[in-house]
């Protein structure tokens, strides 16, 4: 694999991890929220967290655009700090980001639930802030379905497509992650690059996919 090819893979890499550290801190406190409160709005909340899923990727990418080009309400203001976010790897990992983000939240919020209440009341009886509890308590009983729930989330921002595409552009050495190479391989009819990053996507979903099953698997032996 020569640079021209390498660079697709790690960027994806690239995007995939940064998607996933932007969001974590986001998703991990939304997710003990959901699973431990009930409050008016709640249902409103998770609906839309789970807006991303059910948007087509070009109606998600659109929207990214309006928020973040140059008229938009973000844009604007980073427009006049000099600053520019849409058709640049930055984008990529904010549109990655976005369509990974319910995935790291729901399956988060699962795994969270199965933490007995009780551990966390007895912590909380010994003075520790809901802050400490989460941290030292709800991460350390949950981190099987927390590290799955990371993983999927990974995989999900790694094979971002539609939303990178509108958002970020398709532009070689700079955005182009692998998603948007075997689209352009298959316009251009280089059924061998197309392969190629096919192969890889799919090794790495599949590793995720046992990664995750496995995490699963060991939560269930703890909890029974």
């Amino acid at each position: 694999m020569n640079a021209a090819h390498a660079f697709p893979v790690l960027l994806s890499l690239q995007v995939a991890l940064g998607a996933l550290l932007v969001i974590l801190p986001l998703a991990l406190p939304l997710a003990r929220l959901q699973a431990r409160s009930h409050y008016r709005g709640r249902s409103l909340v998770d609906a839309a967290v789970l807006l991303p899923l059910v948007l087509p990727p070009s109606v998600v990418g659109y929207l990214l655009v309006v928020v973040f080009g140059r008229s938009g309400p973000v844009g604007a203001l980073l427009d006049a700090a000099g600053l520019r976010i849409i058709f640049t790897p930055a984008a990529a990992v904010i549109a990655s980001a976005v369509v990974a983000f319910p995935i790291l939240v729901r399956t988060a919020q699962a795994a969270i639930a199965t933490v007995p209440r009780e551990i966390e009341e007895a912590a909380a009886s010994l003075g520790l802030s809901p802050a400490a509890v989460f941290a030292r308590v709800t991460v350390p009983a949950a981190w099987r379905g927390l590290a799955a729930a990371a993983v999927l989330a990974f995989a999900r921002a790694m094979g971002e497509f539609g939303a990178t595409l509108m958002f970020a552009g398709n532009m070689p050495g700079s955005t182009n992650t692998m998603p948007l190479e075997i689209f352009s391989a298959y316009e251009s009819g280089d059924d061998g690059r197309a392969l190629l990053y096919v192969a890889v996507l799919t090794a790495v979903s599949l590793a995720v996919v046992l990664i995750a099953s496995q995490l699963e698997n060991l939560n269930r032996e703890k909890g029974s």
